[in-house]
């Protein structure tokens, strides 16, 4: 029996156009200016620390800036990185720079699910900060009360299997108990290997839909799993 959804974010719930398109090309642009305006702040102050201990470079906003800048070009999962983008990303959301990107069907079926007592959680490489940013900010109104809980790098690599044990660990389920869903063949791998029922989101390129992953098209698919699960 499934008792708690755990969904992915980019190409899942969200378009991937949003983020590339719209989030990172934002928190690139922003990156220097937010960091010198924000730079005697002690939560930019820590995290600039944790970026040159964790790249080597020296510990100025010039050297740190770049690279973060860098990080972000090469797509790194860095968890520093992932927290200034958040913060960034904070600014945008709330200046009205833009509005969190959700699919309907992703919204409905969120809904319903939270109304029959399914648990909701977010797993995404995003800080939780910012995949509560997402959430909160869309045309559908704020949507985080419909989550139970958010994860993030802080818990682990999405293409680690420990990571989707500690998560089952942490919402206190065992993982036959719990639906992961996500656009990467990677995660979805690594969830499997945790004993996870897993749903592979296939949006964009159905037809190129490969047998060897379950996949659907969008939420009415990942409810007809449930269906066959009994969530009761």
């Amino acid at each position: 029996m499934i008792k708690a959804v755990v969904t992915d974010i980019e190409g899942t719930t969200s378009s991937l156009s949003f983020v590339k398109d719209v989030l990172f090309p934002y928190a690139r642009k922003n990156m220097a200016a937010f960091i010198f305006e924000h730079q005697t702040s002690l939560v930019i102050k820590d995290l600039l620390v944790a970026v040159a201990e964790q790249s080597g470079v020296a510990l100025t906003v010039d050297a740190l800036v770049g690279q973060l800048l860098q990080w972000m070009d090469e797509d790194k999962k860095i968890t520093p990185l992932k927290l200034l983008q958040g913060l960034i990303w904070e600014a945008g959301y709330k200046k009205g720079d833009f509005n969190g990107h959700i699919y309907p069907d992703a919204v409905d079926y969120l809904r319903q699910w939270h109304q029959r007592g399914l648990f909701l959680y977010v797993y995404s490489s995003g800080s939780v900060h910012a995949q509560k940013l997402l959430f909160s900010h869309t045309e559908y109104g704020d949507l985080t009360p419909l989550f139970s809980g958010y994860f993030d790098t802080q818990t682990g690599a999405k293409k680690d299997p420990a990571s989707y044990l500690a998560i089952a660990k942490a919402i206190n389920l065992s993982a036959g108990n719990i639906l992961f869903l996500s656009d990467s063949k990677e995660e979805i791998n690594a969830a499997k290997h945790s004993g996870y029922v897993t749903v592979m989101l296939n949006r964009d390129d159905w037809f190129a839909a490969e047998s060897s992953y379950f996949q659907v098209k969008d939420f009415s698919g990942v409810e007809s799993v449930l269906q066959v699960h009994r969530t009761g």
